[in-house]
């Protein structure tokens, strides 16, 4: 399977959670859910730590912690609830990498975000578009993981919000061997264009919120120009 096969599996599995996540699911039963889709939708493995699905709901959405240390917390869906899902897939030694959050008001999955009532919700769902947004339009191939690091890091803070990155990084490569991934970090002088593909997945917050916000897609560069895998 190529990466962009992997990378349909999660976002085939988020769609279908979207249609699946109701008032009084445990998270438990959630992540089950969601990587017993993966797994029928062709994964064989989970990348990261073995964990599959990274959910977090509510005022744990704040929460940025390795995949070494996960584990779910015992905790049901709400009628009014804000759940961030992270999806891992593999499919031998070939990867899938994608996030969102998913909000829900009166036991309804929102999907419109112009449409959720809870502005800080709404603000924070629509801040992470305009960070994909300015993604596509600042990133080059001779953009470094630094540059785009410093420069994002302050287009999210100049819009009012921090990052929540257990890091402080941004994304990473994509490659075979976790270990292997280089960030969008400070001093890391490699070019965007020198690896396949890489994510962008910056987890943010109003500074002292109960709330986080992620969206994670895999990007890759065609003639030159920025594409979502």
């Amino acid at each position: 399977m190529t990466n962009a096969q992997v990378q349909q599996i999660a976002k085939k599995t988020m769609d279908f959670i979207k249609t699946k996540i109701k008032v009084g699911m445990s998270l438990i039963e959630l992540r089950q859910l969601a990587e017993n889709k993966m797994l029928e939708l062709g994964a064989t493995s989970f990348w990261y730590w073995d964990v599959g699905a990274f959910v977090f709901s509510g005022n744990e959405t704040t929460l940025s912690v390795s995949g070494k240390h996960y584990q779910t917390a015992d905790r049901i869906i709400e009628n009014n609830d804000i759940v961030t899902i992270d999806l891992s897939p593999q499919v031998g030694n070939v990867w899938g990498d994608f996030a969102r959050t998913i909000i829900i008001e009166n036991g309804v999955v929102i999907n419109d975000i112009n449409t959720i009532s809870n502005f800080e919700w709404r603000n924070g769902l629509l801040m992470e578009g305009k960070l994909h947004r300015e993604l596509l339009s600042f990133a080059t191939p001779e953009t470094t993981f630094e540059q785009l690091y410093e420069y994002m890091n302050k287009f999210i803070t100049s819009n009012a919000f921090i990052n929540l990155d257990f890091m402080g990084n941004l994304g990473h490569s994509i490659v075979t061997n976790k270990d292997d991934r280089i960030y969008i970090e400070k001093g890391n002088s490699a070019t965007l264009g020198s690896v396949k593909y890489f994510t962008f997945e910056p987890h943010i917050a109003v500074k002292g919120s109960a709330y986080g916000f992620k969206k994670e897609n895999i990007y890759y560069f065609n003639n030159c120009k920025l594409k979502e895998l």
